[in-house]
């Protein structure tokens, strides 16, 4: 079980001690007693001592069930060996550490978007300051950021929330043009680091078709 944690948070994904802890003890059967370090990125990572549970036999000749507590260090770093065995040590006294909750991202609204945006008929003339009034209206939380970018007779938006680096960007883009508006979630794969699909440009000139 110990082993299993260092698996789980096996990664070059950079971690502060809290998100460690936090993975660590959400995984069943696992306590997260001690956290030593601030970053995975700092020095030699974060070390912590995790104590879990198992069952044995004791006794002779009748044995009998027991439960027993084992403690372990794991060490969570980029330099990490895949498959490192945690060492076995003493269990500290004191209580598991207790973890909140993470932040929770905020929402994109999709649905709010797609209903604010203006409806331009065919042959008028889209006005990039009235998709500028549309989005200051939808009163984001300051984690999103948007941009705004006129291509000819279309105007192109991004909602975005920062990434971390390793997962899928959230974001939503949409684009207004003459006679139709749409906005749209790319793919998974797009919104991947490198891959471009979380830009005002995607917007403009879709990766894929707007659905």
């Amino acid at each position: 079980m110990a082993a299993k944690v260092g698996q789980v948070l096996y990664g070059q994904r950079p971690r502060t001690a809290e998100e460690v802890g936090r993975a660590a003890a959400g995984i069943r059967g696992v306590e997260v007693l001690r956290l030593m370090g601030a970053s995975t990125l700092n020095g030699d990572g974060i070390a912590m001592i995790v104590r879990t549970s198992g069952s044995a036999t004791d006794g002779w000749p009748e044995p009998q069930p027991i439960s027993v507590r084992r403690c372990f260090t794991v060490r969570v770093s980029p330099r990490s060996e895949r498959g490192e065995q945690p060492r076995r040590v003493d269990c500290p006294d004191g209580p598991a550490l207790a973890f909140a909750a993470p932040p929770e991202s905020p929402r994109l609204p999709y649905e709010e978007l797609r209903a604010g945006l203006p409806q331009v008929p065919e042959g008028g003339r889209v006005e990039e300051a009235e998709v500028r009034r549309a989005l200051a209206a939808l009163d984001l939380p300051p984690a999103i950021r948007t941009e705004v970018k006129s291509d000819g007779a279309r105007v192109g938006v991004l909602l975005a929330v920062e990434s971390n680096g390793f997962d899928a960007q959230d974001c939503l883009l949409a684009v207004v043009s003459p006679g139709r508006t749409d906005a749209w979630i790319p793919p998974g794969i797009h919104r991947m680091p490198g891959e471009g699909g979380c830009t005002v440009n995607n917007a403009l000139n879709p990766s894929r078709a707007p659905r």
